[in-house]
């Protein structure tokens, strides 16, 4: 089951982030939030910054993202959002050198996945990302722009795989980095 993360299911995401101290550095998925760095990573003080301001993000409608669950047990994540929700794509090196390309700019990102660790490999990251986008449809939908891995390993887990977004009809637009590429879909 999936659920669309409100300030009523906060604790559930809290939950699962907190097992892993915040995920990747203390990051409570906040990076894309911000146009750009908010202290030395992984400080106490960064990781507490991060939850606190996620949470007002979420009670203020500017933060989305989507919960996987196996019975009453929160498992998995993939946090979708506006463009102008999450910026710092925006303000990267790479996607300012692919903007001329790109045509119409996206409405949608779908930035980060986080599956708890007994259950990767299970399909949850897909589910989530099923559902994400069924949620971005009842948004009014749009373009919706990725960049998953293109190389398994520690990368795949944050930005899922391109077979995964091929696999819900995602086009590879053109590389983005070493190891991942950028891929876009319209969801009517």
């Amino acid at each position: 089951m999936a659920r669309e993360l409100t300030i009523a299911r906060w604790r559930d995401f809290e939950e699962l982030f907190a097992k892993y101290r915040g995920v990747q550095a203390g990051c409570w998925c906040m990076f894309y939030h911000r146009g750009g760095p908010n202290g030395p990573l992984g400080s106490a003080d960064r990781q507490e910054a991060n939850r606190r301001d996620h949470r007002a993000l979420v009670r203020a409608g500017h933060a989305h993202g989507v919960l996987v669950y196996a019975g009453p047990v929160v498992v998995g994540w993939c946090q979708f959002g506006r463009r102008e929700d999450l910026p710092r794509v925006e303000h990267g090196r790479k996607y300012r050198a692919a903007r001329a390309e790109l045509g119409t700019p996206p409405r949608w990102r779908i930035t980060c996945f986080f599956v708890d660790r007994p259950y990767r490999r299970a399909g949850v990251a897909g589910f989530a990302l099923h559902a994400a986008l069924r949620a971005i449809q009842r948004r009014g939908g749009g373009i919706v722009e990725a960049y998953p891995a293109t190389r398994g390993g520690a990368v795949a887990i944050w930005f899922g795989t391109e077979g995964m977004f091929r696999s819900e009809g995602f086009r590879t637009v053109r590389p983005f980095g070493r190891s991942n590429v950028l891929v876009r879909r319209t969801v009517g």
